[in-house]
C-alpha cells in the first residue's frame, strides 16, 4: 500500500491548498444578493460571464403605444382575429394603438399609417404581423422603437435555410438596438389575465405556447398570473433574460417554464443563480429526455437540448426544480408561489380511513418526504378525541366520526402545534356530504389560523362540489390539489426549495477570474488536435496538485530495471503513447511484478505488442503499484451546451457497465462536490463495507475542485480528460491518479 505523503489534512487546510495552486477568491458572497452593476462585465477564467445583466422589459409586458405592422379588419384574414385580440389587450393595459398599413386608411375604427416612419409617436412595441420581418428591423430601428414581436414562421425549426435566416434575423436585431420577442412565437404573451386575484403571482415562459394552457387555466382555481412570454424560437430575447427579468419582479412568488431548447447554457445558469439568489423558485418541463424529445424538440425550436444528464444535473446545482408533466407544472408552482416558507420539515398524513392514511404515507416516504412519529404526548392529547384503538402515530387515522363535530378541528389544531410538524396532508378520495364538508371547513379554519402548510388532495372525478369549488379553491392558504402524486411531488419540492435557497452561496462570486501558476504549467503540455501519453496526461495532473504514483519513463529493458528498485517493488509496468485508449483490452498493462527478469520480460513483451499493433510509444512507465483503495473515476469532458463539465463515478474497468456517475456544470463549490458524492448508487463504498476502512472523502474532493480548476483554465482547449482509476485510499491517506487519458482539443 502507498503511504500518505500529506498526513492528516483537515478540510480547511486541503482547501487552502487548493487556492495555493492559483485560485484567486473574491470577497465572501452575500446571501441573496445579486452581484453589484459594477460586476456586470466581470468573466472568469474561462473568459465566460459571472453576471448577467436584467433587461428592462417593463415596456414590453405594460407599453404606453404599440405599432401593429400588417394590422387588418378584413373578414377572414388571420391579421384581423390577431388585431382584434391586440386591440383588447391593449385596452386592458392602457396602451394606445396605431395600426400600420400600406393601403388602409383606418383598421377598427382606428386611423392607419402606410408606413413605421409615419407613426405619430415613438412606440414601446411594435407587433409584426408580416411573413418576413428583416426588412421592418431597421425601420424600427430608426424610429427608435424598443420593443418588437416577430411572429412569422419558416426560420430554424425548418433546418438549414431556416436557421440562416434566422441567423440574418438576429443580426439585424442586433444591430438595430431593439429586443426581439420570436420569430416563431403567438399572441401568449397578450391574453387577458385576471385582475381580480391577489397574492404572489405565477410568471410563465414557454416555447411552444400550448403547453403553457395548464398553467394560465389556472387562474380559474384562484392562482394568479401576471406574466406570459413564449419564447418561440429566441433570435434575441430567450427564457434566460425572462427569468432574469420575472426574479426581480416584488410581484412574482414562482416562475414557471416549458423549455424545449437552451439557447446559452451559461446564460440560462446566471439567470437560475439570480432566482436563487432572489430566492424565487423556477419550476420547469425541460423537452429532452429521450432521444425522441430531444429530436421533436430541435425540429420545434432549432436549438440544442443538451445532454439531458448534464441538463439534469445543471438543473438542481442551481436549484431549479424539474417536473414532468404539465399538471405537476401547474401544482407545484402554485404551491411554490403561495406557500410560506416551512417551520419544520416533517410531513403528517391525516385521513378518515387507515388504508388512505397508509398508502399515502407509504408513497411520501418513497419520495423522500419524512414522517416523523409523533410524540407519546402528542398522541396522548390525540386520543382524547379519536379512539384508543386507530393508530395515531403518523399517519394519522381519526376513524371518520370526529371530523363531523367539534373535535375536528381541535385534531387539526394539535397536529398542527407539533413543532416537527411543517406541513399536514389530508387526502379526502371521494366527497362524503356533510362530513367532508365540515372536515373541509375546519382544515381551511386552520390553515388561516396557522402560519404551517395545510395541502388538500380532492380526490372526486367530478369537481363541481361545493365544497371543492367554493371552499378550497376560495381559500389562499389552503393548498388544494386533485392527485396524491402531484400534492407529494409539490410537498417534496417546497421543502426542497427552502432547504436550498436558505444554504445557497453563489458559485459565481467565488468563481477564480485570474490563471494559475498551474496554467502555465499545463499549456506547456498541450498538444492541440492529439490525444496526449499517459506520461503527459499525469504530467498535466501534477502542474494541478493531483498526486500521481512514483513512477519513471524508459525506453530500454535495462533502464526499466533500475527504475523498479527506485520505484521499489512490487511494480506495474504500462506502455505509454499518445495513441493508447485502452491499454487493459491490448495486453499493454503488467501488473505485480517482482524481480528483475519479471521487468525484462515485461519491457519486451509491451514493445512486441505495441509493434504488432501498430502502437508508437514513447516509452514504457514502470510505475509504484497501489493495491488497496476505492476505484473510482473523475474527469472532464465538453458539452454542446454549457461547455466543459467535471464527473465523477466509480471507476476501473467496470466504469462503462455500471454507469455509476454524477456531473456538474463549474463553477461549483466544495458542497457541491460532496454532493456529487451522495449521487452515486456505490456511496456506501466509499464509507467502508465488509470490514473496509472509509475511504478518504476529503481528498476525493480535492481532486474533484482541481479537476474543475482544470476545466475551468483548460476546457476550451481539453476535449477530454479521463483519470481513471483514481484510486482513494483509506481516511487520511489521499487519492492516487493511477492512470489518466487526456485529449486536446
Amino acid at each position: 500500500m502507498l503511504g500518505s505523503t500529506h498526513g492528516t489534512l483537515t478540510t480547511d487546510s486541503r482547501r487552502a491548498r487548493v487556492i495555493a495552486c492559483g485560485e484567486q477568491r473574491p470577497g465572501p458572497a452575500v446571501h441573496g444578493r445579486a452581484a453589484d452593476s459594477g460586476d456586470a462585465d466581470a468573466l472568469d477564467v474561462s473568459g465566460r460571464p459571472l453576471y448577467a445583466d436584467v433587461p428592462d422589459l417593463d415596456r414590453f409586458f405594460r407599453p404606453e403605444s404599440v405599432a401593429v405592422i400588417g394590422a387588418s379588419d378584413a373578414e377572414g384574414r388571420p391579421n384581423t382575429g390577431i388585431t382584434r385580440q391586440l386591440l383588447d389587450w391593449a385596452g386592458q393595459v392602457g396602451a394606445r394603438v396605431h395600426p400600420v398599413h400600406p393601403t388602409r386608411p383606418s383598421v377598427f375604427g382606428l386611423a392607419c399609417v402606410p408606413s413605421v416612419s409615419d407613426l405619430p409617436e415613438q412606440v414601446d412595441l411594435a407587433v409584426l404581423l408580416v411573413a418576413d420581418p428583416l426588412p421592418v428591423i431597421e425601420e424600427l430601428s430608426e424610429a427608435k422603437v424598443r420593443f418588437a414581436v416577430a411572429f412569422a414562421s419558416g426560420f430554424a425549426e425548418t433546418g438549414e435555410e431556416g436557421a440562416a435566416a434566422q441567423t440574418r434575423l438576429a443580426a439585424a436585431v442586433r444591430r438595430s438596438g431593439l429586443r426581439l420577442l420570436g420569430p416563431n412565437t403567438n399572441l401568449n404573451a397578450f391574453e387577458r389575465f385576471r385582475d381580480d386575484l391577489d397574492g404572489p403571482s405565477i410568471a410563465l415562459i414557454t416555447q411552444s405556447g400550448h403547453q403553457g394552457r395548464p398553467v394560465f387555466a389556472a387562474q380559474e382555481l384562484g392562482i394568479r398570473l401576471s406574466h406570459w412570454a413564449p419564447t418561440g424560437n429566441e433570435a434575441d430575447l430567450e427564457t434566460a433574460d425572462f427569468i432574469s427579468y420575472f426574479a426581480e419582479r416584488p410581484e412574482v412568488g414562482a416562475i414557471a417554464c416549458y423549455v424545449e431548447g437552451l439557447k446559452d447554457g451559461r446564460a440560462f445558469l446566471l439567470a437560475a443563480d439570480r432566482a436563487a439568489r432572489r430566492r424565487v423558485p423556477v419550476v420547469a418541463v425541460k423537452v429532452g429526455r429521450t432521444e425522441a424529445g430531444a429530436r421533436t424538440a430541435a425540429s420545434h425550436t432549432g436549438k440544442l437540448t443538451g445532454a439531458d444528464d448534464v441538463v439534469d444535473a445543471a438543473l438542481r446545482q442551481y436549484g431549479v426544480i424539474r417536473v414532468d408533466g404539465l399538471d405537476e407544472l401547474q401544482d407545484t408552482a402554485a404551491l411554490l408561489a403561495r406557500a410560506r416558507a416551512p417551520r419544520a420539515d416533517g410531513v403528517v398524513v391525516y385521513s378518515i380511513s387507515g388504508g388512505t392514511g397508509a398508502h399515502v404515507a407509504d408513497l411520501a416516504a418513497g419520495l423522500g418526504l419524512e414522517l416523523p412519529v409523533l410524540s407519546e404526548a402528542r398522541q396522548a392529547e390525540l386520543h382524547q378525541w379519536i379512539p384508543q384503538y386507530l393508530s395515531v402515530a403518523n399517519p394519522v387515522d381519526n376513524g371518520g366520526h370526529p371530523v363531523g363535530d367539534w373535535r375536528g378541528r381541535k385534531i387539526i389544531d394539535a397536529i398542527l402545534a407539533d413543532p416537527e410538524v411543517g406541513v399536514l396532508v389530508c387526502p379526502i378520495t371521494g366527497p362524503f356530504p356533510p362530513l367532508s364538508d365540515k372536515l373541509v371547513q375546519d382544515l381551511v379554519d386552520a390553515a388561516e389560523a396557522s402560519d404551517k402548510l395545510v395541502c388538500v388532495v380532492w380526490g372526486s372525478p367530478v369537481g363541481t362540489e361545493a365544497a371543492y369549488r367554493d371552499v378550497l379553491l376560495g381559500s389562499s392558504r389552503v393548498a388544494t390539489f386533485r392527485t396524491v402524486g402531484n400534492c407529494l411531488t409539490a410537498v417534496r419540492a417546497y421543502l426542497d426549495h427552502h432547504r436550498f435557497v436558505s444554504d445557497y452561496r453563489s458559485p459565481f462570486d467565488e468563481a477564480p477570474r485570474t490563471p494559475s501558476p498551474s496554467y502555465r504549467k499545463a499549456l506547456a503540455l498541450m498538444r492541440p488536435g492529439q490525444q496526449l501519453s499517459e506520461h503527459a496526461a499525469k504530467q498535466l495532473l501534477r502542474a494541478y496538485g493531483i498526486r500521481v504514483p512514483r513512477e519513471q519513463l524508459v525506453t530500454s529493458a535495462a533502464a526499466a530495471v533500475r527504475a523498479a528498485g527506485l520505484v521499489g517493488y512490487p511494480v506495474v509496468m504500462k506502455a505509454s503513447g499518445g495513441q493508447i485508449a485502452h491499454k487493459t483490452e491490448l495486453g499493454l498493462v503488467k501488473i505485480g511484478l517482482t524481480s528483475a527478469s519479471q521487468v525484462r520480460d515485461a519491457y519486451r513483451d509491451l514493445t512486441d505488442i505495441a509493434r504488432y499493433e501498430g502502437v508508437a510509444l514513447d516509452g514504457v512507465l514502470v510505475c509504484q503499484m497501489v493495491e488497496r483503495g476505492v476505484e473510482m473515476v473523475v474527469g472532464v469532458t465538453h458539452d454542446d451546451l454549457f461547455g466543459p463539465t467535471v464527473t465523477v463515478g466509480l471507476g476501473g474497468v467496470l466504469v462503462e457497465v455500471l454507469h455509476d456517475a454524477a456531473v456538474r456544470v463549474p463553477p461549483f463549490g466544495e458542497d457541491q462536490a460532496r454532493d456529487m458524492l451522495a449521487e452515486l448508487r456505490g456511496r456506501a463504498l466509499l464509507d467502508g463495507v465488509r470490514g473496509r476502512p472509509p475511504a478518504d472523502l476529503d481528498a476525493l474532493v480535492e481532486v474533484i475542485l482541481r479537476v474543475q480548476r482544470m476545466a475551468l483554465e483548460l476546457g476550451d482547449q481539453l476535449a477530454e480528460l479521463d483519470i481513471n482509476p483514481l484510486m482513494v485510499l483509506e481516511q487520511g491517506q489521499g487519492a492516487v491518479a493511477l492512470d489518466a487519458l487526456a485529449v486536446c482539443r
